[in-house]
């Protein structure tokens, strides 16, 4: 854990300012023909920006685009990556002004050309495999997710995971990508955590990391957290792919109560539901 946590504040992403204690919706919208979810359902450009209408009008606040399928599958190159992406980030940002754009890239190099076209996150889910990405959120005012992968190489499968406390060392890594992020010239309140459920890790370790989120968010830094359908959330309930909604909104609800600030997920308006039912009983 960092020694000195930050304290809690508003994030600060496009034109939106999300308050400390608050909940954003952020929907998976990917330009892949083999996603793990929807196998290649939003991969045609017009069905991709259906589904980025479709998001928002189902309670989205942010969208995260994209254009490269996290497990081994075909090579895609920078050049096909930024195809897929960036007239679908211009295309979003056309249609919806006010909505906050992420794309889930972990090369630099495409992260310039969607910043350009109009993204205001930079999602790396690979936990800071290119050292050049902070310097190009830095260099267009955009934000950063700053992920823990266990060290793997982009696109890589978990083999024996093994950690003595991997709450710990996922605090460790996350809040050191974001502190190098900051120096790097990154807004702070720009800046996220994602511990990056089952990356680098076994079930277990994404399940003690979901009962122990509060102690990421007691760093201060905000905290997403991708749990949707994932595979921690098969193994522990025996469910495929298609049958994990009941699973992936208890862990989303319970990301939530641990004060998780940002959810990505599958179904935007089923998450809705789960945050504003977290949310009433909170407060009442």
């Amino acid at each position: 854990m960092a020694d000195r946590p930050r304290p809690p504040g508003p994030l600060r992403l496009g034109g939106r300012s999300f308050p400390a204690g608050a909940q954003a919706v952020m929907a998976v919208v990917n330009r892949t023909p083999d996603s793990f979810y929807d196998r290649g359902l939003t991969y045609a450009f017009d069905a991709a920006v259906r589904a980025v209408d479709a998001a928002v009008a189902a309670g989205a606040d942010l969208v995260d685009i994209g254009g490269v399928k996290a497990g081994p599958g075909e090579e895609v190159g920078p050049d096909e990556e930024i195809r897929r992406v960036a007239d679908l980030v211009a295309a979003a940002r056309e249609r919806h002004p006010g909505l906050v754009i992420s794309v889930d890239t972990w090369r630099a190099e495409v992260a310039d050309v969607v910043a350009r076209a109009g993204a205001d996150l930079l999602n790396d889910t690979w936990g800071g495999p290119d050292p050049e990405l902070p310097a190009v959120a830095a260099a267009h005012g955009i934000g950063l997710v700053c992920a823990h992968a266990g060290g793997l190489a982009p696109r890589s499968r978990t083999h024996r995971a093994a950690y003595g406390d991997v709450v710990a060392a996922v605090a460790g890594h996350v809040t050191g990508l974001a502190e190098r992020a900051v120096a790097a010239g990154v807004r702070p309140d720009a800046v996220l955590i994602d511990p990056a459920h089952d990356f680098g890790k076994n079930t277990r370790h994404s399940l003690e990391l979901t009962r122990r989120l509060d102690e990421l968010v007691a760093t201060g830094w905000p905290v997403l957290v991708a749990v949707s359908n994932k595979d921690f959330v098969g193994e522990t309930l025996r469910a495929p792919v298609e049958h994990r909604a009941e699973g992936t909104a208890a862990a989303l609800a319970l990301s939530a109560w641990h004060g998780a600030r940002v959810l990505r997920v599958h179904d935007a308006a089923a998450a809705r539901a789960a945050l504003d039912a977290v949310a009433f009983m909170r407060t009442g």
